[in-house]
C-alpha cells in the first residue's frame, strides 16, 4: 500500500472513533429527590453555592431608669421597687426578667421590647420600652402623694402605740369599701395614690373610734390628726373605797342597753372607752357585783366596785 494511501485510511479512522465516542457514553441522567420527580440540585464545582452568613446578634444594652412625682417633678430617692419584664406581646403571660430597689437602677438587657413597672409604696407606673443594641435611658412618673396620721384627746396627743389606723377607698356610697391597708401606726407615712380615702381611727382596744375622709394630693403630705372623745379607766373590786383590789377578778363593761363593750380579767385592768353610760360588772368567788358609771372625754381615773355582801335574811323566831 503506498503512502499516501495508508495515511487517508488512518485520518478516516480517527474521524469515524470520534463520531461513535457520544454513542458510547452512558446518557446521564438527573438525580431527583426521594419519592418526587423533582431533580436534586448540586453545587457547581467550579462555583459552590454556600448558605448566606448570619448577621451578627446585636450586643446587650444598658438601660437606666429614674421616677420622679407627677406634677411637682419632684425626683424620688427612696421606697421604689422596680421590676422589668419581657413583653412577647398579647396573649402570652409576661416574666420578670430583672428586679431594682435603687433609687436609679441600671440593667444590662438583650435588645428586644420590656415593660418597666415602679412601685411607690400603693402608687406605681409602668412604661413599654424597646432597646436596641445601645445604651437607653428613661424617667417614670408616679402620681402620689402620703397620709401621716395621728390621734388626740382634747389637746393631748395619744401615744403612738395605742392608737391604730385603717384607711379604705369608698365604693359607690360605701366610706368602706376597699380596705387599703390596716393597723397603721400614729406617725408612719403611707404613700398612696391621689384621690380621697375614708380613715378609721381606733384608741385602745374598745369602742372608742373615729372616722374621717381625707384626700391625698399629687406631691404632697397629709398630715390630719383625729380627735377622739375618749378616757382610760382602771376597773377595781375592792371592799371600801381605796383598799386593795381583789386579784383575779373578771370585769364585763356593758352599754345602758345591755351590749358587752368590753371583757377583762385581774385586779386593776385598764379599759379606754368612749364617753358615754356604761354599767361595769364584777365576778369573784362566784359573787357578781354591779355598778353604773359615766365616762367623760380625758378624763382618766379608777372606777371601784365594792364588794358589799348581801345581808343575810333575819332567822324566823322559833315557837
Amino acid at each position: 500500500m503506498g503512502t499516501g494511501r495508508l495515511t487517508r485510511w488512518c485520518v478516516g479512522l480517527a474521524a469515524s472513533a470520534f463520531a461513535l465516542l457520544p454513542s458510547l457514553a452512558p446518557a446521564q441522567q438527573p438525580m431527583l429527590q426521594p419519592g418526587t420527580n423533582t431533580p436534586m440540585l448540586t453545587p457547581s464545582i467550579t462555583s459552590p453555592s454556600l448558605p448566606p452568613s448570619l448577621p451578627a446578634a446585636e450586643p446587650d444594652a444598658q438601660l437606666s431608669l429614674s421616677a420622679i412625682l407627677s406634677g411637682a417633678g419632684t425626683p424620688l430617692r427612696d421606697g421604689l421597687a422596680w421590676r422589668i419584664f419581657d413583653d412577647r406581646g398579647e396573649g402570652t403571660r409576661p416574666t420578670i426578667v430583672a428586679r431594682s430597689t435603687e433609687a436609679e437602677p441600671r440593667f444590662t438587657l438583650p435588645p428586644g421590647a420590656y415593660v418597666a413597672t415602679v412601685t411607690y409604696g400603693f402608687a406605681s407606673s409602668a412604661k413599654r420600652i424597646v432597646l436596641g443594641g445601645q445604651a437607653s435611658s428613661d424617667t417614670l412618673r408616679i402620681a402620689a402623694g402620703a397620709l401621716r396620721l395621728s390621734g388626740a384627746v382634747g389637746d393631748t396627743k395619744i401615744p403612738q402605740d395605742q392608737v391604730t389606723f385603717s384607711v379604705f377607698v369608698p365604693v359607690g356610697t360605701n366610706s368602706e369599701g376597699r380596705l387599703v391597708r390596716s393597723a397603721i401606726r400614729a406617725g408612719e407615712v403611707l404613700r398612696l395614690p391621689e384621690g380621697t380615702y375614708h380613715v378609721v381611727s381606733i384608741y385602745g382596744e374598745s369602742n372608742a373610734i373615729q372616722r374621717a375622709d381625707l384626700k391625698v394630693e399629687n406631691g404632697k403630705v397629709t398630715e390630719a390628726t383625729l380627735n377622739h372623745r375618749a378616757a382610760t379607766v382602771t376597773l377595781k373590786l375592792v371592799a371600801s373605797p381605796g383598799a386593795e383590789a381583789f386579784a383575779g377578778t373578771a370585769f364585763s363593761v356593758l352599754t345602758p342597753g345591755g351590749d358587752t363593750i368590753r371583757e377583762a380579767i385581774g385586779a386593776f385592768p385598764q379599759v379606754t372607752l368612749a364617753e358615754g353610760d356604761y354599767v361595769l360588772i364584777a365576778r369573784h368567788d362566784g359573787q357578781v357585783f354591779t355598778r353604773e358609771f359615766k365616762v367623760e372625754s380625758g378624763l382618766d381615773r379608777d372606777i371601784e366596785v365594792l364588794a358589799k355582801s348581801e345581808p343575810k335574811p333575819e332567822a324566823a323566831p322559833a315557837n
